[in-house]
C-alpha cells in the first residue's frame, strides 16, 4: 500500500521520464517508441514488432530508447502504428521486416524511413501525429491516454495525473459536491440513453439500503462498435478511478465491471489494473488514508447483445440467464441483489475523471446547448480512415466522415450512414450537416446510441442493410416478450419477401404497422428499438422498397435474387475464364466464342465477373 506522498511522488518523478511523450524535451536523446497495442494492430502482430524492436536494441545496445506497448492510437486503417518520441513521428502498416529500417534509420541515423509515413488523399506524405488530417478536428478527454501510455503500467496513469481526481474527491469534496460538479457538467450516459449521469448518481445516493453497488457496463455489442473496448484497453485505470469517484458520491462500497467474453485483451488488462490498483491501496479499505473503502471485481458475459440492457446485464452478473426486468422498479432503488445501484458504461466512467480535475464549467464549455462534452465514435464501413475518432457534441456528420475519416474510398458517393447500430437508423446527405448530439439524432429519425457509426456508399442496398439488423436482432433478442420474440421474426419474413421479390405492396404497409407495434409493446431497449433501422430506411429509401417489391429490382444490385447475370457478347472473348471458375456449370460457350450464363443454373455467386478480365460480365 501507498500513502498519498507516495503517490504523489511518483506522479512527479515519472512526469519527468514521460515528458518525452509530449514532446516537451525535443533536443533529449532519448526515445520512446510507441507501438499500438490495441486489438486490431495486435491482430496483425504488433506484438511480433514490439518483440523485435526489443530483441535489436539489447543486441545493438542501443541506449536511451525505450519500447511501450500502448493503447490504440485512432487510425485503425493505417495500423499497426508506431511513432517515435519526441520527434512525434507516425509510421503506418508497419510490418515486422521494418523494424530494422526505424532502428538503423530513424533512431540511430535520425533519418526519418519515408515509406512508413502517412500518404494523405492528395498524395502528400505527412510525418508528424499532430499533422494528420484525421487527429486535426478531435477532441481527445475520453481517449487522451491512449496511445501515450503503457496501459499496464499503472505508474505512467498516474504520471499523467491519474488517481489525482480520486484523491481531490476524498479530501477535498463532499459525495453532494461531486454530484453537483458531474450534474453540472452535463454529462449524459454514453451508452445510448443520453439519460444525465449526476441525476443517476443522485438517485442511487439517495435510496436507503445496507448495500449499494457501482457496476460499469462493458457488454458493447453493437456490430462495428470498439469503442469501449479500446478505453478498456488503453486507460483502463480512468474506469476504475471514475467507479471509486461514483462509490464515494452515493455510499457504494463494491463494483463490477461486466465485460463480454469477446474482448480478452481488454479483460487481461483490466485486471492487471484492478490488480495494481489494489497493491497501491487505491482499492481496498483506507483508500489515501481516509475512510473510503471500494473494490472492483471483473463479471465475464457470454456476448448476448441483450445483456446491454441494464436489468439484463444484473440478471446475468446475479448468475442467471440474461433477461430484461420489468420497470419500475429502476436499479437506482432496486438492481443488484435487490440493492440500489449505479450502472454506466465504460466511456460515460471514463469522462469524470476529467471533469472533477477540471470542472464542470469546463466540460459544460465544450458541445451543444443540450449535449455537453465529446463523444467518442467508432467510424467504419465505406470510409478511407476507418477508426476511433473523439470530437465535441455538435459537430456534423460531414466532418467526421469527410474531414476526419477522409470520404468514400473507389470514387463512390456518400449514400448514408447508420448510428446507433441495430438501434438506431440512417442518416441520409440532406443532414450531413446537422450538429451531431442527441437531439438532433432524434429528430431525423435516428439516434446516438453507444456511438457505432458505419458508413454506406451508393452501393448498397438500404433494404438489404435493414434485413442485416433485423436478422441480428431475431438473433439476439430474448425470447421474453411476444412482441419482440413473434413480432420482429415476422417483420424479417416480409424483408426476405422484398429481398426476394415475393412481396406486395400491402406488405410494406405491413411492416410499417407491425414496427410501431414492436416499438409500443415490447418490454425492453432492444424490442423497443428494432423496428428503427426499418422505418428510417423506409422513410428516407421508400423508392428501393417499392423497387424491390412493384419492379422486381434491386438498384443497388445487392439482393441475389432480383439480379440476373449476363455476359455482354461484343465484350467476351471467349477465353473460357467464367466457365472454369463457374462452381455450377452455368456458363456454356465454345474458346474464342462468345460464351452464354444459364439464369436457371446461375446461383449468383459472382464468381465469373470476379474472374473475367475483359469487364463482359454485367448485373440487371
Amino acid at each position: 500500500m501507498k500513502t498519498r506522498e507516495e503517490i504523489n511522488n511518483i506522479r512527479e518523478q515519472k512526469i519527468k521520464e514521460l515528458s518525452i511523450r509530449d514532446c516537451i524535451e525535443p533536443d533529449t536523446n532519448e526515445k520512446h517508441i510507441l507501438v499500438c497495442g490495441g486489438t486490431g494492430c495486435m491482430s496483425s502482430k504488433s506484438q511480433d514488432i514490439i518483440s523485435k524492436l526489443e530483441a535489436i536494441i539489447i543486441k545493438d545496445n542501443i541506449q536511451n530508447v525505450k519500447v511501450v506497448k500502448t493503447g490504440c492510437f485512432g487510425l485503425c486503417a493505417k495500423g499497426p502504428v508506431v511513432i517515435i518520441k519526441p520527434d512525434d513521428t507516425f509510421y503506418s502498416m508497419v510490418k515486422e521486416t521494418d523494424v530494422e529500417d526505424i532502428i538503423n534509420m530513424h533512431i540511430k541515423e535520425g533519418k526519418v524511413v519515408e515509406r512508413l509515413l502517412v500518404k494523405e488523399l492528395d498524395n502528400k506524405l505527412v510525418e508528424k501525429l499532430d499533422e494528420l488530417s484525421f487527429y486535426e478536428k478531435q477532441k481527445r478527454i475520453v481517449l487522451k491516454n491512449c496511445g501515450r501510455i503503457n496501459p499496464e503500467d499503472i505508474d505512467e496513469y498516474i504520471a499523467f495525473d491519474g488517481y489525482k481526481a480520486l484523491e481531490k474527491v476524498l479530501t477535498e469534496m463532499s459525495p453532494e459536491e461531486v454530484i453537483k460538479t458531474v450534474t453540472d457538467s452535463g454529462l449524459k450516459g454514453r451508452g445510448g440513453a443520453g439519460f444525465l449521469t449526476g441525476k443517476k448518481w443522485e438517485f442511487v445516493k439517495n435510496a436507503q439500503a445496507d448495500q449499494k453497488y457501482v457496476v460499469c457496463n462493458a457488454d458493447e455489442g453493437d456490430p462495428g462498435a470498439f469503442m469501449d473496448r479500446s478505453v478498456l484497453e488503453g486507460t483502463p485505470h480512468s474506469v476504475i478511478e471514475a467507479m471509486i469517484i461514483a462509490g464515494y458520491a452515493t455510499n457504494a462500497n463494491q463494483g463490477y465491471i461486466y465485460v463480454r467474453a469477446e474482448y480478452p485483451i481488454a479483460v487481461k488488462r483490466f485486471q492487471i489494473a484492478i490488480n495494481q490498483a489494489r497493491k497501491y491501496g487505491l482499492l481496498g479499505k483506507n483508500i489515501f488514508g481516509t475512510q473510503m473503502e471500494f473494490d472492483v471485481s471483473i463479471r465475464i458475459g457470454a456476448g448476448a447483445f441483450v445483456c446491454g440492457e441494464e436489468t439484463a446485464l444484473l440478471e446475468s452478473i446475479e448468475g442467471r440467464r440474461g433477461q430484461p426486468r420489468i420497470k419500475p422498479p429502476f436499479p437506482a432503488t432496486s438492481g443488484l441483489w435487490g440493492k440500489p445501484t449505479l450502472i454506466n458504461n465504460v466511456e460515460t466512467y471514463a469522462n469524470v475523471p476529467t471533469i472533477i480535475l477540471n470542472g464542470a464549467e469546463w466540460y459544460a464549455s465544450m458541445g451543444t446547448e443540450t449535449s455537453k462534452g465529446t463523444k467518442v465514435f467508432a467510424l467504419g464501413g465505406n470510409v478511407h480512415n476507418v477508426g476511433l475518432v473523439e470530437v465535441p457534441m455538435g459537430t456534423t456528420l460531414r466532418e467526421i466522415i469527410f474531414d476526419i475519416g477522409g470520404g468514400i474510398p473507389d470514387g463512390r458517393g456518400f449514400k448514408a450512414a447508420q448510428t446507433g447500430g441495430p438501434s438506431g437508423g440512417c442518416i441520409t446527405e440532406e443532414n450531413l450537416d446537422t450538429p451531431i448530439d442527441y437531439d438532433n439524432l432524434n429528430k431525423i429519425g435516428s439516434m446516438m446510441g453507444s456511438g457505432g457509426l458505419i458508413v454506406m456508399d451508393d452501393s448498397k442496398c438500404m433494404v438489404n442493410l435493414a434485413k442485416f439488423y433485423l436478422e441480428f436482432t431475431v438473433d439476439e433478442s430474448c425470447g421474453n416478450c411476444t412482441p419482440c420474440r413473434i413480432g420482429i421474426r415476422k417483420m424479417l419474413d416480409i424483408l426476405e419477401k422484398i429481398t426476394t421479390g415475393k412481396a406486395e405492396m400491402e406488405d410494406l404497409d405491413k411492416l410499417e404497422q407491425l414496427a410501431e407495434i414492436i416499438r409500443k409493446a415490447s418490454v425492453c431497449g432492444l424490442g423497443q428499438t428494432a423496428p428503427n433501422p426499418v422505418l428510417s430506411t423506409i422513410r428516407y429509401f421508400r423508392d428501393e422498397y417499392i423497387a424491390h417489391i412493384k419492379d422486381k429490382k434491386c438498384p443497388a444490385r445487392e439482393c441475389k435474387a432480383l439480379i440476373e447475370f449476363k455476359i455482354i457478347p461484343e465484350n467476351c472473348k471467349g477465353c473460357g475464364l467464367c466457365k472454369r471458375n463457374c462452381p455450377n456449370n452455368a456458363i456454356s460457350g465454345e474458346v474464342g466464342k462468345p460464351h452464354i450464363i444459364d439464369p436457371y443454373k446461375c446461383i449468383k455467386c459472382g464468381m465469373c465477373m470476379e474472374n473475367c478480365k475483359f469487364k463482359a460480365i454485367i448485373t440487371e
